[in-house]
């Protein structure tokens, strides 16, 4: 019936184009009617009831694929889609077992540790911070950010900010407690593996509607760590590099640290993994070791002004380490290697390179 519809409005547009009285054409007009009519019943009667069917399925991809598209638009126009955004109020408990609720997405934040400086920028809220600490470095725009004081906090400056969130990498307990007395929102992080670093990275940015920027940051995160995983996973048992790190003078690291996974991830073995976490050196114990290579932080001095790299080699006895013999010495960025942060699988990828340059080789 629908083409009999057209077919009498352009009927009535022609006879008012040409000026012809419509009675006139009456006659005509129902014989064509007509004959519209019967064509119109037997095409109706040609159409099977699987081609309905058909039709319907097509609508409903076409459907689909138009509700796609709109999400890739959205993706493409720097959109997040619904499944990307918080959904508030938020309860979360931080690295101490502290649980805080968040209302809304903190619209002023405050980092008191290189590490946290470093997740919320790669998350995209520059504009949200309001105070770093003076040890910030990186990147660039985390220099002229209003400081929050250094290895002691300023309480009066963080107060002042009136941020709604203050992250922070694990600090002593006294100083906690003096920031939560004061009513500051202190969201404590304190990262021990590669895959608790990302999972706290998703953490953070969950409680500050950035969840598919810190998607993005976990998968390239994941891509450098698979990468490195790859490359050395041929390496026999007998094969393995025994290396020895030093990231402060005196300093290094036992097991139970994210430089002592590098380490396991890489393949290799730590000359001073029989112990546990951060400690000074035990000049003999390393000897004893004997490693194959060592990683040194590099523009770090110790008090006589001498880079780490001269101090090892001129500690009494360590010219009996193979690494030291064969010139198996490589600094490391500090930042990389130090900071549980967005780049610390590149801080893996430059000690994976190190150690066994021949399988790193792309």
């Amino acid at each position: 019936m629908n083409d009999v519809k057209v077919e009498q409005a352009v009927y009535l547009e022609i006879i008012q184009i040409r000026g012809e009285k419509p009675m006139n054409k009456m006659l005509k007009f129902g014989s064509t009617l007509l004959m519209t009519m019967m064509l119109a019943m037997m095409l109706a009667a040609c159409t099977s009831p699987a081609e309905e069917n058909e039709t319907q399925p097509a609508q409903q991809e076409q459907s689909q694929g138009s509700e796609a598209n709109n999400d890739e638009t959205q993706k493409e126009e720097g959109k997040d889609s619904e499944a990307d955004k918080t959904v508030y109020p938020l309860t979360v408990k931080d690295a101490t077992g502290t649980e805080m609720t968040f209302e809304a997405a903190p619209a002023k934040v405050v980092s008191l540790s290189p590490s946290e400086t470093e997740k919320l920028f790669a998350l995209g809220l520059d504009e949200q911070i309001v105070g770093v600490s003076e040890v910030d470095d990186y990147p660039e725009a985390a220099k002229s950010k209003p400081k929050m004081g250094g290895y002691e906090s300023d309480v009066e400056a963080i107060v002042a900010s009136g941020a709604d969130v203050v992250f922070t990498a694990a600090m002593n307990e006294d100083n906690i407690n003096k920031l939560r007395d004061l009513d500051v929102k202190l969201f404590v992080n304190d990262p021990k593996t590669i895959a608790e670093v990302m999972d706290n990275i998703a953490l953070v940015g969950e409680i500050t509607d950035r969840k598919a920027q810190a998607k993005e940051i976990t998968d390239q995160m994941q891509q450098e760590l698979d990468m490195v995983k790859n490359a050395v996973k041929d390496v026999k048992e007998e094969d393995k590099k025994t290396v020895y790190v030093e990231f402060s003078p005196g300093w290094t690291v036992g097991s139970g640290t994210y430089l002592d996974e590098m380490l396991k991830l890489s393949n290799a073995i730590n000359a001073a993994g029989e112990a546990e976490g951060w400690f000074e050196v035990s000049e003999e114990n390393i000897i004893a070791a004997n490693p194959d290579v060592i990683l040194y932080s590099a523009n770090v001095m110790d008090e006589n002004n001498q880079s780490l790299d001269q101090l090892i080699q001129s500690r009494s006895g360590w010219d009996q380490i193979q690494a030291i013999q064969d010139g198996q010495l490589f600094k490391l960025d500090d930042n990389l290697i130090s900071r549980p942060g967005p780049r610390v699988t590149q801080g893996l990828i430059e000690v994976a390179k190190a150690i066994y340059p021949d399988l790193m080789t792309p």
